[in-house]
């Protein structure tokens, strides 16, 4: 394996690696600029674990479809919207009552609710406007530049993108924190069914937006600024 990859180009390389990288506690999208070296040392895992386990990979049958590096920009833009910004947005409205419902309920035993509960708030008010504006914005700049092979639309990308990646930062620093305040998503031995429920489907929304923000970071992005460069 080349040592100096990032975390981001390994995952883009062969998405199946997401999986090791996640099952180890390392951040392959907004994190994802880092070298492996880096990434292992600041949490103290096992460098040689992690590429022995990518390495075992390469004998494995890749399943059709998740070469995503090789899709042109547009397309991506297309996938991203149809399949995680409809998803997303399904449940971001689903949470919206459930976190604050089990706030309500078993806030006085379980406080860290209260904290998620208003965390999720700001997530939810983040990427809302956030997906608009990918959709309305940076997109269909893209896709334009796509089309037309010009770089008329160069500064609405860059600027866009560099907005993108600020707010990445933000809805992923969030997801980290209410993963930390609910123990990794474990359900208390007192928690109802709506609790089991909540944090299922918390647990599935912060999973996607990493598979989400990882492809945008670290293809999406990158396609784009080869278009414009």
């Amino acid at each position: 394996m080349n040592s100096n990859k990032t975390i981001g180009q390994i995952v883009a390389d062969d998405f199946r690696t997401a999986e090791i990288f996640k099952n180890a506690g390392i951040d392959f999208c907004c994190g994802g600029n880092k070298t492996l070296a880096t990434a292992c040392s600041e949490i103290n895992a096992s460098q040689t674990d992690i590429e022995n386990k990518i390495a075992e990979l390469e004998n494995a049958p890749q399943m059709p479809g998740t070469n995503f590096k090789d899709w042109d920009a547009d397309f991506l833009c297309d996938y991203i919207v149809n399949t995680h910004h409809k998803l997303e947005l399904n449940w971001l409205e689903q949470l919206k009552s459930y976190t604050q419902k089990i706030a309500d309920v078993h806030g006085q035993n379980h406080p860290e609710l209260i904290q998620i509960a208003g965390l999720y708030l700001q997530a939810y008010e983040e990427l809302i406007p956030h997906f608009k504006k990918e959709e309305d914005v940076l997109f269909p700049a893209i896709r334009e530049t796509v089309k037309t092979k010009t770089d008329k639309y160069k500064p609405i990308i860059l600027g866009a993108i560099n907005q993108m990646h600020v707010e990445h930062e933000t809805a992923g620093g969030i997801f980290d924190e209410i993963n930390k305040l609910s123990n990794g998503y474990k359900v208390p031995a007192d928690g109802c069914n709506t609790y089991v429920v909540t944090y299922k489907l918390l647990q599935q929304l912060e999973d996607d937006i990493h598979i989400h923000i990882h492809m945008e970071n670290n293809i999406l992005f990158e396609k784009a600024l080869e278009l414009v460069k």
